[in-house]
């Protein structure tokens, strides 16, 4: 498998798409693109269909697909504002991909969701939903349930065309509305996810619940039993809770013990004082895990690093073929007080693999088997060499 990267920051959208797709192209070691992303902000929003004119001039990729963006990633560098374009291209020596296009039919009781590829063989789908158009949650659950266990990794567009327009990018033409994706067959995908959050506290089992709602924590009410949590915690952690309360949610349980990686990470998203209840931003059973968790900068460097370290693990220490990466465009500068923090970090802890990718509205990527969209997440797709 041959993985190829290129970004141009021209200004002219043709011509900048030409110089990032020959630059992809000539890590393939002239083999043809048997798939093709472009993530494209700035200019390429004013013409599209020229950026795509010329990915295609430079690669002719069997298929493409991608979407519009406030920022990109690539060659180890993040633009995070202004005219940039990154493509990602693969030879995939065997393997296959599908491109598609989700729409979304709905009725006065029911919606549908058309235009899914055959699951039965595949290996690892990458998703790009408009924000507006498409319900990306209610899709991963109905993805779950066609392709039990199938990572599932993209973002969000997170810019439109200057008419308004939904930005999905398939094959040499604009999609204006829904999601559009790759379905990749005979190719592994490791999903690498990082939440950016650390856990504090002790771990905590949910005694009584309803929907999002947590009634009671360790047989007490929620509200109570976190306070108590909360003034247990060192000064240091209480600070980094105050700045945003997290609560990390087990989404496989029955293990004897849980890492960072096994929580799904959500907001506390209302309490009530009275009912001493909490409101958080996912459905939560009883018997669940959840423990504390806070996010900054530092813990998020951890994180991602400690991440990626597994998924070089899994590979024996060697170099991946590339990867595609998804950062919330909560992240880069604004969080990290520095330039290129996700794109650098991904060069340093995959050896120099060539990744590519965009900063997203929100992230999709699996935690404990299943996949949810996040927010303030790098989610990585690492193809093996």
């Amino acid at each position: 498998m041959r993985i190829g990267c290129g970004l141009s920051t021209g200004s002219d959208p043709r011509v900048a798409a030409i110089d990032a797709g020959q630059e992809a192209h000539a890590a393939l070691e002239g083999r043809r693109a048997d798939v093709a992303f472009v993530f494209a902000s700035g200019a390429h929003l004013a013409a599209p269909e020229a950026t795509l004119e010329g990915v295609h001039e430079a690669l002719a990729p069997r298929v493409l697909a991608g979407c519009g963006a406030g920022g990109v990633l690539g060659d180890a560098r993040e633009i995070e504002r202004g005219t940039a374009v990154a493509v990602w291209a693969a030879s995939l020596d065997g393997g296959s991909a599908e491109a598609f296009h989700l729409d979304v039919l709905r009725g006065p009781d029911a919606m549908a969701v058309g235009g899914l590829p055959d699951l039965d063989d595949v290996t690892g789908i990458v998703l790009l939903p408009d924000p507006y158009s498409f319900p990306t949650d209610l899709v991963l659950t109905e993805l779950a349930q066609h392709a039990p266990r199938v990572p599932v990794l993209g973002g969000i567009a997170s810019a439109r065309t200057l008419d308004g327009d939904a930005a999905l990018f398939l094959g040499d033409s604009l999609c204006g509305n829904g999601a559009v994706g790759v379905a990749f067959s005979g190719v592994e995908v490791l999903p690498c996810v990082s939440q950016g959050a650390a856990p504090v506290g002790p771990e905590l089992t949910v005694t009584a619940a309803e929907g999002h709602v947590i009634r009671e924590l360790a047989g007490r009410p929620a509200l109570e039993k976190l306070r108590d949590t909360i003034e247990a915690l060192g000064h240091e952690e209480q600070v980094l809770v105050a700045s945003g309360l997290l609560l990390g949610i087990v989404i496989d349980g029955g293990k004897p013990e849980y890492r960072q990686g096994d929580f799904l990470v959500r907001g506390v998203i209302g309490a009530d004082p009275e009912a001493g209840t909490l409101t958080v931003g996912a459905p939560v059973r009883e018997g669940t895990v959840v423990r504390l968790h806070a996010r900054d900068a530092a813990s998020a460097d951890r994180d991602l690093r400690a991440a990626l370290g597994l998924r070089r693990e899994a590979l024996g220490g060697g170099a991946p073929a590339g990867a595609l990466v998804f950062s919330c465009n909560g992240r880069g500068e604004a969080m990290f007080g520095m330039p290129d923090h996700d794109a650098q970090t991904l060069d340093e802890e995959l050896a120099g693999a060539p990744a590519a990718g965009f900063f997203a509205a929100g992230e999709i990527g699996p935690v404990g088997g299943d996949s949810f969209l996040h927010g303030f997440t790098a989610t990585v797709a690492v193809f093996p060499p």
